[in-house]
């Protein structure tokens, strides 16, 4: 199935992309793969999940933010594909996690994108994946997360 239709059959509606904060792009096109830049948990309202998991934030609402991260790729893939059914493979994806020294459930909030990733792409959205523990993240953001995606052709 198309990966756009199964965004329309799952109900999802993709917020435009994030503008960049800074001095990057969203993503790089080269050698048949895309390089998309770190995204945060940012709502359709322009608003954002913050916090420190371990420490005022649940891994509930660590898997929420990455679920909106997750969005926020598929948004910066279909900018930079105009359409998601140019996605052959999901190869990589590199979760952080602003957390307290002592939080372990890193790959729990993470499992927050991937799962969005597998429900719209179905094992072609199961990447090879790292979830790391971060001291801060940019704005205080509770989850940053970054992906490289095998093109078709």
């Amino acid at each position: 199935m198309s990966a756009d239709r199964r965004l329309a059959e799952l109900g999802i509606e993709l917020p435009s992309p994030p503008a960049p904060l800074a001095n990057y792009v969203p993503w790089r096109i080269g050698g048949g793969l895309l390089f998309l830049s770190g995204v945060g948990p940012r709502r359709a309202d322009g608003g954002a999940i913050t916090g420190v998991l371990g420490a005022g934030l649940t891994v509930a609402e660590g898997y929420e933010a990455a679920r909106l991260c997750g969005l926020n790729l598929l948004a910066n893939m279909r900018g930079a594909l105009g359409t998601l059914d140019r996605v052959d493979t999901v190869l990589k994806v590199l979760g952080m996690v602003r957390a307290t020294p002592d939080f372990g459930d890193q790959p729990e909030v993470i499992n927050g994108c991937t799962d969005l990733l597998v429900e719209v792409f179905g094992d072609a959205g199961r990447p090879a994946r790292s979830a790391v523990g971060m001291g801060s993240l940019p704005r205080g953001i509770a989850v940053e997360i970054e992906a490289v995606v095998l093109l078709r052709g």
